[in-house]
Parts: C-alpha cells; sequence; structure tokens
C-alpha cells in the first residue's frame, strides 16, 4: 500500500467522539494523492441515478419474485461487458419467518490475478414488508435507497474501471436477501443471508482483498455517513482513509467525524468468516428511532428519496480511494 495510509491515520480517529464534528479541516494529512485521483477518473452521478431508476423500474426485488430474477438478469447484462470476470452464486436460504427463497450473488471482478485487491459490495433486494410504515405494511417496498443506491454507484463504478482500469485487483460484490429479517430481534443472523453464503463460499478459493467498502442507504438527500461501530473497531486504518479521500474532495458535508453506533450489516459476516477488515457506509439520521433516515422500511423509500449530490459524493469518493490505493 503507498504510504498514504501512514499519514492518513495521524489524528484523524482521535477526535470522534458522540458529537457530529468540523471535518473540512485534514489536520495536515497529505491527500494530494486524492486530488490527483480526481481529475484522473471522474464518477457520472447521471448515469449512477439511471441505474438506481433500472432497478427501480422493476417493481420490488424480493427474492422469489418474477421482478428479482429480471433485476439479477439486468445485473447480468450490464456487467458481463465491464468485468474481466463475472461470477454468478445460485443458493437458497430459509428467512426467519420459514420461508424457503433462492440466493443469486453477482460477483464483478477487475483485474483478477492481482494479488493487492479492493473488495466493494452492496445488497440487491427489498424488503418485503413495510413494517416502519403507517399502512400498507405486509407490502414489499421499492427499496431505492435501501437497496439500489449502493447497487447504482458500483455499477457506475464497473463502467469507470471498464474505461479506466486501476493497478490493483477491484471486485464489485451484489449480495443478494440481505433485507429478509426480523426486527424483534428475536432471531439471530436472520440478515444478510446473500453475504453469509458467500463469506462461507466465496467466488474463489482461498480468496482474500485488503480491505473492503460497504454501501447501504448511500443516495438520500442530504445523507450523513458517520463511523459505524463494526468498521471502527475492525478496519479503522481503512476508514480513516475513505473519509480523508472524501474530506480532501469537497465531501465533508456527508462524511462527518462522529461514532453512529453499531450495525449487523454484510460487513460483519465478511469480517467474521474471511477475516478482511471491511467498513460500512451507512446513511445516519439521529433525528429517528431507527438512525437509519425516515424513508427506511416504508413506501417513501422511492426515486424520492434519491439524491444525484449524495451519489456523487460517495462514487467519487470510492473511485478516488481506487486511484489512489
Amino acid at each position: 500500500m503507498r504510504i498514504f495510509l501512514i499519514s492518513v491515520l495521524i489524528v484523524f480517529l482521535t477526535s470522534c467522539n458522540d458529537k457530529t464534528s468540523n471535518t473540512n479541516q485534514t489536520d495536515g494529512v497529505d491527500t494530494s494523492q486524492f486530488v490527483a485521483a480526481t481529475v484522473a477518473r471522474i464518477f457520472n452521478e447521471d448515469s449512477a441515478y439511471l441505474q438506481v431508476l433500472n432497478q427501480v423500474n422493476f417493481g420490488p426485488r424480493v427474492p422469489g419474485t418474477k421482478t428479482h430474477k429480471q433485476c439479477f438478469d439486468y445485473f447480468v447484462k450490464v456487467l458481463r461487458p465491464l468485468a474481466d470476470t463475472l461470477y454468478l452464486q445460485y443458493s437458497t436460504a430459509v428467512t426467519f419467518d420459514k420461508k424457503t427463497i433462492p440466493v443469486m450473488n453477482v460477483v464483478a471482478s477487475f483485474n483478477p490475478q492481482a494479488s493487492r485487491r479492493i473488495l466493494l459490495c452492496a445488497h440487491w433486494d427489498t424488503r418485503p414488508f413495510a413494517d416502519q410504515d403507517i399502512k400498507d405494511k405486509d407490502k414489499p417496498i421499492l427499496g431505492a435507497n435501501d437497496g439500489a443506491s449502493g447497487v447504482g454507484i458500483l455499477l457506475e463504478i464497473a463502467s469507470v474501471l471498464k474505461k479506466q482500469p486501476v493497478d490493483i485487483g477491484v471486485d464489485i460484490v451484489l449480495f443478494d436477501a440481505e433485507d429478509w429479517g426480523d426486527n424483534s430481534g428475536k432471531v439471530e443472523d436472520s440478515y444478510c443471508l446473500g453475504s453469509q453464503y458467500w463469506a462461507k463460499n466465496p467466488h474463489t478459493s482461498f480468496y482474500k482483498a485488503d480491505f473492503g467498502i460497504l454501501l447501504d442507504m448511500v443516495g438520500a438527500p442530504n445523507a450523513v455517513f458517520g463511523f459505524e461501530g463494526y468498521s471502527l473497531a475492525e478496519a479503522q486504518t481503512y476508514l480513516s482513509m475513505v473519509w480523508s479521500s472524501a474530506n480532501s474532495a469537497g465531501y465533508s458535508n456527508y462524511f462527518k467525524n462522529f461514532e453512529r453506533g453499531y450495525v449487523t450489516d454484510d460487513h460483519v459476516y465478511v469480517m467474521k468468516n474471511l477475516k478482511i477488515p471491511m467498513i460500512d457506509i451507512i446513511d445516519c439520521d439521529v433525528n429517528t428511532a431507527s438512525h437509519f433516515g425516515k424513508y427506511w422500511h416504508t413506501h417513501g423509500d422511492n426515486m424520492d428519496a434519491i439524491d444525484k449530490k449524495t451519489l456523487k459524493a460517495v462514487g467519487q469518493t470510492l473511485v478516488n480511494v481506487l486511484s489512489a490505493y
């Protein structure tokens, strides 16, 4: 890894506290490589927005439904000409409410022979019921932000990597069956069924990556991303690196210095089973009880929950990290 990892870590995480703090200051960190990366590779937020819209236009992508399979086929169509190698995983899982569902993960690998690798992930399925809504609680949601936003960003990053390859290896994993989980807390490991499967059965034997980045709910207007607990505890070097990249590109109004608490998300199972340090970039709204935002698990999670500026902030940050690593 280039020497910026050492300098990035200085001072940065010592400023973490329970309150949001100003991250416009770089505290003397050398971020020149991030600035250079911004010039070299540009993330197109319009294309990412279209990729989010294309997913939402299929309707809810609940595992086992026609629209779920149609969206999966769409991913294959988009990624096959972009990736150096495309892997498709098929399995089944039993949900907390005793339903047997198909699980279909998609892995797009770039520069597969490279030993230095970064793992980028998001889930693509949608919740089968709007349990946080006032009405129509038993109907599935569109999941524009919760699912499609992260995938839309990764599909655009795949396009960037095709046009302007990077020296390192990159693996983009779209996890299925993340959102069919129990909110009561009575059933352990009921969420993240696709990542649980992949973490135990990676697309290549003895799969390794230097670190990983998970995107979850990364498209809402004025989204705020804080330090997720497991990310801070297990991958603080890479958390610092990504936040510094965002700050140097002018996105400190999205990536803020505060601890948002622990979230059991797909990255937890990857770290547990494959020992790959991962961070979770996930929206935090301190004004809601869930801290997941007003759109979370409701029918309001439609295209109104997507802002191109947020997609740009997250997407360009990741492109810069890939370019500078």
